[in-house]
């Protein structure tokens, strides 16, 4: 593919051989068909590759993956589970933020995680767009083959990361990813109607961390 510049990012150099002929191509048409629909599609336009533009690959220590981006107005940043700072916090988002308080022992006072991408935590969603009050619409169409060719370009760097996967749908990326460099953390999704099945007391930021530093990286500061 020439001049390829999906993401505008520096990951795009590293996803261009895992992907098809033309996909950059049907990605601009399938953007174009949706934002140009009377029915809103979010997150914004400039912002359905913000995880990419805000965690480059190269800085890129810990990827958490959620499914698709908030169907609701205002909520979606391009960046998964994170909302704007003043909204109502989602139901899943309200459960990480619990459990990192209770894992840390010290609460995070924001809902808006966009400071987690300075540390080197990247917030994919692997489906990047969604139509306003209709989760995961867009799945299933175009967008999987990109984040499942950024997982795999995250797993072939040599430097050591986290991958976090939470509920069954991110746990089956689990294949992507080499488990002799990387250190995944499993368990139920935060969602309400999964979290007591094995996310409360599941200590991802902690465990994290401690892989992190006996990898020779600086751990995230969570509660930033």
């Amino acid at each position: 593919m020439t001049n390829f510049n999906l993401t505008h990012s520096s990951w795009d150099r590293a996803i261009q051989p895992l992907l098809p002929e033309g996909y950059q191509e049907d990605v601009e048409r399938f953007l174009a068909k949706v934002y140009g629909e009377t029915s809103p599609t979010y997150p914004a336009r400039d912002r359905v590759f913000y995880a990419y533009q805000k965690t480059a690959l190269s800085q890129t220590k810990v990827i958490i993956l959620g499914q698709d981006p908030y169907h609701q107005p205002g909520q979606a940043q391009g960046l998964a589970f994170s909302v704007p700072d003043g909204m109502q916090t989602p139901p899943s988002l309200r459960n990480i933020l619990q459990e990192l308080a209770d894992d840390l022992g010290q609460a995070r006072s924001h809902q808006d995680l966009t400071p987690w991408t300075e540390e080197g935590v990247m917030l994919l969603n692997a489906v990047l767009t969604v139509k306003e009050g209709q989760a995961n619409a867009h799945q299933g169409i175009i967008w999987e083959r990109l984040t499942d060719a950024t997982i795999e370009a995250a797993s072939n760097d040599d430097s050591p990361k986290v991958f976090i996967l939470w509920g069954g749908f991110a746990r089956k990326k689990a294949r992507l990813i080499d488990q002799s460099k990387h250190l995944i953390i499993q368990s139920a999704h935060p969602s309400p109607l999964s979290a007591y099945r094995g996310f409360f007391g599941s200590k991802p930021f902690s465990r994290c961390n401690d892989f992190l530093k006996k990898s020779y990286l600086s751990p995230i500061n969570w509660l930033k």
